[in-house]
């Protein structure tokens, strides 16, 4: 099975930049969406059946904010919607798929670049999310975390480390999360095929030439629980695909 994960920066904006022409292409079994700023009403949804997805949405209450969603092309045995906290729950921030004894967790974590408020409702969240998958893992070892996670872990996972010291994505204390995270038996899938740096998936559009450039952070995971390492096939990056500031990653794992 391929695993896409994606943060589309809005679905109908992607949409209008060549996304449903990329779907065509088949470029996975399963696509983990972020940011999709819509609901499935928004969207024609008979373009994605006639492709062979099955489809599943969890919006934001605001209109146009937030939103994951998931296709795919083989169908679960059970969805589940939310994580159980109410803020995040409200924004539409994670949605889950169950493949016989593998759990697929799509999330989108909360950026805190808008100001000290959203910083802090990122640390809550943080705080929340360690002990809903902590939940999860009592129950089911087999787990996959897939996402915007809006960290650059290490200093490799970001051109500028020096200068983003004092930015959001790159704090102390979020990196201090992901360390914990993955000291906590999760395996960073694509950091486990390459070690090489300059690999990014997100650039700034403030800044338009800085992807040409390729000055980007690594802010997007597949991550798995150590029991699903031996199936572990490949994961990697496609820089090359452009609906969004972000560009979607992969993981091939036995399913």
């Amino acid at each position: 099975m391929r695993i896409i994960s994606y943060n589309v920066n809005g679905i109908r904006a992607a949409i209008k930049k060549g996304f449903l022409e990329w779907l065509k292409t088949d470029p996975a079994d399963v696509i983990c969406l972020q940011e999709t700023k819509a609901s499935k009403e928004d969207i024609d949804v008979e373009a994605l059946e006639e492709l062979g997805f099955h489809h599943y949405w969890f919006s934001a209450q605001k209109k146009g904010y937030s939103g994951v969603a998931i296709f795919s092309k083989i169908k679960p045995d059970a969805a589940y919607y939310g994580c159980g906290f109410e803020r995040s729950d409200l924004e539409g921030r994670v949605i889950t798929l169950q493949f016989a004894d593998v759990k697929l967790i799509n999330a989108y974590f909360p950026s805190g670049s808008s100001g000290d408020e959203r910083q802090t409702y990122k640390y809550q969240w943080l705080a929340e999310m360690l002990d809903y998958l902590a939940a999860q893992k009592k129950e089911h070892s087999k787990l996959i975390l897939c996402g915007d996670y809006n960290i650059a872990h290490e200093e490799i996972d970001i051109h500028d480390a020096k200068g983003n010291k004092k930015s959001s994505g790159f704090l102390p204390e979020e990196r201090a999360w992901m360390t914990a995270f993955f000291q906590d038996g999760w395996i960073d899938t694509f950091r486990h095929f390459h070690p090489e740096p300059h690999r990014y998936s997100w650039w700034s559009q403030r800044f338009p030439s800085v992807r040409l450039q390729n000055k980007g952070w690594r802010i997007d995971y597949v991550a798995v629980t150590a029991a699903l390492q031996p199936r572990l096939m490949d994961a990697d990056i496609y820089p090359h695909i452009k609906h969004s500031d972000h560009c979607p990653i992969f993981l091939d794992i036995k399913m």
